[in-house]
């Protein structure tokens, strides 16, 4: 089984660069490896997304900004095959405008939704991430980015225990063209 992260950020507001906390989580060979939470100090000090998760500017204003903790998270990204995300869309593109914001290359790594997963390997809808965790009874605390991004992996692991590999799908499309070329 391949080695993946899962990653879940929270933000302070609206914009992307604004990320005040990120949750990484090591999977490989059906096991979570690693599981750490690191609060972020954001650009600014608005918040207007306490009410969703519980952070403020007092529970971050002395942790470090992205630019300061991306040498840790660089490697965990880096060396995993896929970063896996609940509505990865939101989590990549919090990932690269904080990258952008402090002058960092982004990580070029395939990235795998757990919505569209959860759909495609179980038909659950609806699937937001609470729904999806109380359908495979994965434990949640949610707006928690350690939690929430523990329970991605969770999803992921309990994907490919049933088979799904993330690989699979593409050779397919190669023999699918193959077979219509030559048919």
């Amino acid at each position: 089984m391949s080695r993946f992260v899962a990653i879940d950020f929270e933000t302070a507001n609206d914009s992307r660069d604004s990320a005040c906390s990120v949750g990484l989580v090591v999977g490989r060979e059906g096991e979570i490896e690693v599981s750490r939470t690191f609060l972020i100090r954001p650009p600014a000090p608005e918040f207007s997304f306490t009410w969703v998760h519980g952070l403020g500017w007092e529970d971050v204003r002395h942790a470090p900004t992205f630019g300061e903790l991306w040498p840790t998270l660089r490697p965990w990204i880096e060396s995993a095959e896929f970063v896996a995300a609940h509505n990865a869309p939101f989590d990549r593109s919090v990932l690269h405008a904080c990258c952008a914001a402090y002058g960092v290359k982004a990580p070029r790594k395939p990235f795998v939704c757990t919505v569209q997963l959860a759909r495609k390997q179980w038909g659950i809808y609806p699937t937001a991430l609470p729904d999806v965790c109380r359908r495979l009874r994965i434990p949640l605390s949610h707006h928690e980015s350690g939690s929430d991004a523990k329970a991605c992996a969770r999803i992921v692991l309990a994907a490919q225990a049933a088979g799904w590999n993330r690989r699979r799908p593409r050779r397919r499309r190669k023999r699918l063209r193959r077979s219509r070329r030559n048919g």
